[in-house]
């Protein structure tokens, strides 16, 4: 294996008032991705850390994906053991932990009597005093927003060239306004303005602290006589049943109702896309307005297209300022200068009227979050369910595939499958299917979200005899392979530089035709051709994964040639037997001028090694080298295999 460097990320002092950890996290996210430290591990450490709760911990150590690490973890102290008490963990039971972890040496405390860590990367450090409230966008989770200067900030973006912070905005389209009728009101939607609202997935909504809080602003704006925006798409997805009974047991939960944010149920929900689909009017409005409209979510990630196809603005907050910015109405709101909306009495209400102390916060935690509350929900978890448990499930050692369903299909991975692997293929004279920038993610690789109905995939599910509106989503299809190779690169914001509009679609070089990209990729395979895709730096960043492999290799990919990869997809490449390859530091597409329209040929032994250089040679003339991105011995075994679950297979079969 690869022993991955340790980088010490160091904490010192206190989170201010006003603050939250995902602020935190935010920051902390921007600084690591600056950094560098995909393949990484990261270590949070530092008397800072006595002052954070193992929930707002996890916060931070949940966006490794987006900071680009292994991992982030932090040492094992008292607030660890007050978490364990906390759900609810016997005492004897916790009394036994610390005595190991104490007699191990690794149980940390703040009284100065141990030494720091020895690390192998450098040292970073922040002190939490230096914590502001913070957003995160419009299109990347590392993109930090002070929430001063969020104002500011997206009127920058509105007129800046096309990329990670700009949408090109014209000057004379900046006061565009488009005015639609909802439930017999009238409404006018401009740039800026809020249509989705989600507190939603991951850590964010399993931490109390910034869930109550959450609820504590909720309450103050009703008494306040604030309402929200009907037409804006409001949800609240906890991140477990617990998270609702602390809620009820505040009385918390009544508040949130008012505006809307009523639990739309558990899991990932509007942070990969499952947000539903928005009014027609309202979509129409964005559409023939040719609006910049924004969704505020307290998910991990805001890539391109993840939350909605019509939302190019997509922000990371906290629960609480996400309340803030629906009952605002839009994202370009100046919270201390502009007032959030005018009370019952006909005041001019701001945000600081509404935001709650940290003492008034930890105080509604005490009296409401007990372990009882864990072990009472927990005990239950195979009861509780009489939909699932009364579900007839078939018997026998072998699925039942049904070829006439649109939701599980046997995949072709096995397909041909032999007991020996047989000589690695060469790629020879292969066309390029997408030459891509730097930051394509696996959201725009990996099929996600809704199903578009103009998309190829949707056109699959009416030959089918599905209606539009049972589309569902590429989550709820992911067992069916000819749904998910169709979705594969289908996000309608990826820039693929062949074609000169934005959108899944890419050249078919021999013939000159442009096509969506899985048409493209048949054509090809039809025509017995090999792929590659060319990108640029940070390829595949982002937690939507798998597919984002499988997919790719049904499309007949054989080769990816990036300047960067994040650690995990250029794992689940090769996994997938596509042989993942790296330009030379400081190169790229653009050293060689490729354009797509050549085709590459890649040289190599026969005999694969670790990291091998290998010549890439193309039609035009050009040639350059690259390392293969074969890291290991076991990563070699797999690819000679044609993918891990090929190696596998022959294992067993052995």
């Amino acid at each position: 294996m690869v022993l991955p460097q340790v980088v010490g990320f160091k904490l010192t002092g206190e989170l201010p008032q006003g603050t939250t950890a995902t602020d935190l996290v935010l920051i902390c996210v921007n600084m690591l991705r600056k950094r560098g430290v995909v393949g990484k591990f990261v270590e949070f450490f530092g008397e800072g850390c006595q002052n954070l709760s193992l929930t707002d911990r996890a916060t931070i150590a949940n966006m490794s994906p987006e900071y680009g690490a292994t991992m982030g973890f932090f040492p094992v102290d008292e607030q660890t053991m007050e978490y364990l008490r906390t759900i609810g963990t016997p005492a004897d039971k916790v009394k036994m932990i610390e005595q190991y972890l104490r007699a191990q040496g690794l149980f940390r405390v703040y009284d100065g009597s141990q030494v720091d860590p020895t690390y192998t990367g450098e040292i970073m450090e922040l002190n939490l005093n230096d914590v502001v409230p913070s957003v995160s966008g419009p299109k990347r989770p590392h993109d930090h927003v002070a929430v001063s200067n969020m104002q500011a900030d997206f009127k920058k973006c509105l007129t800046s060239p096309v990329g990670f912070k700009g949408f090109n905005i014209a000057e004379d389209k900046l006061a565009a306004t488009k005015s639609f009728k909802f439930e017999d009101q009238e409404y006018t939607l401009q740039h800026g303005s809020v249509v989705i609202s989600a507190i939603t997935s991951c850590t964010n909504t399993s931490n109390p602290s910034v869930m109550l809080q959450a609820g504590m602003v909720a309450k103050a704006a009703v008494e306040k006589g604030l309402t929200t925006l009907p037409y804006i798409k409001k949800s609240l997805s906890p991140g477990s049943g617990v998270v609702t009974k602390y809620m009820e047991n505040s009385g918390l939960n009544e508040y949130l109702d008012k505006l809307g944010f009523t639990t739309a149920g558990y899991g990932c929900m509007t942070c990969i896309g499952n947000s539903g689909n928005l009014p027609e009017v309202v979509d129409d409005a964005i559409i023939t307005g040719d609006l910049v409209v924004a969704s505020v979510l307290s998910g991990n990630r805001n890539f391109e297209g993840r939350v909605h196809p019509l939302t190019r603005a997509n922000y990371l907050a906290s629960p609480p300022l996400v309340i803030a910015y629906c009952l605002a109405g839009r994202c370009d709101i100046d919270f201390e200068t502009e007032p959030i909306g005018k009370g019952s009495d006909g005041n001019d209400v701001f945000l600081k009227d509404l935001w709650p102390s940290r003492n008034s916060v930890e105080a509604v935690v005490k009296s409401v979050v007990k372990p009882e509350l864990f072990t009472d929900y927990y005990s239950k978890t195979m009861t509780r369910n009489e939909r699932w448990n009364n579900l007839e499930a078939p018997k026998g050692e072998l699925f039942t595939w049904d070829d006439n369903s649109t939701y599980i299909h046997q995949p072709p991975f096995f397909k041909g499958l032999t007991t020996e692997a047989g000589e690695v293929a060469d790629v020879k004279d292969a066309h390029c299917l997408c030459l891509f920038g730097d930051s394509v993610t696996t959201d725009h690789i990996s099929p996600a979200g809704n199903i578009a109905k103009n998309s190829v995939a949707a056109k699959f599910l009416v030959s089918k005899g599905v209606e539009p509106k049972l589309f569902n989503s590429y989550g709820a299809r992911r067992g069916n392979d000819l749904v998910m190779a169709r979705g594969t690169f289908a996000n309608v914001r990826i820039v693929n530089k062949m074609v000169d509009k934005v959108g899944p679609i890419t050249k078919h070089v021999p013939s000159g035709e442009v096509l969506p990209i899985y048409e493209a990729a048949e054509k090809y395979i039809s025509e017995g051709r090999q792929l590659v895709i060319i990108a640029g730096k940070e390829y595949g960043s982002g937690s939507s994964r798998d597919w984002a492999a499988k997919g790719p290799k049904l499309q007949g990919v054989n080769a990816v040639i990036a300047q960067s990869y994040e650690r995990i997809h250029r794992s689940n490449l090769l996994g997938m037997g596509i042989l993942p390859l790296q330009f030379k530091d400081g190169e790229g597409a653009e050293t060689f001028e490729l354009t797509g329209d050549e085709t590459f040929t890649i040289e190599r032994d026969n005999a694969l090694t670790v990291n091998q250089v290998v010549t890439v040679k193309t039609s035009t003339g050009k040639s350059f080298t690259c390392t293969t991105r074969l890291d290991t011995e076991p990563e070699i075994a797999y690819y000679k295999n044609g993918g891990i679950l090929q190696y596998v297979l022959r294992k067993l079969v052995a």
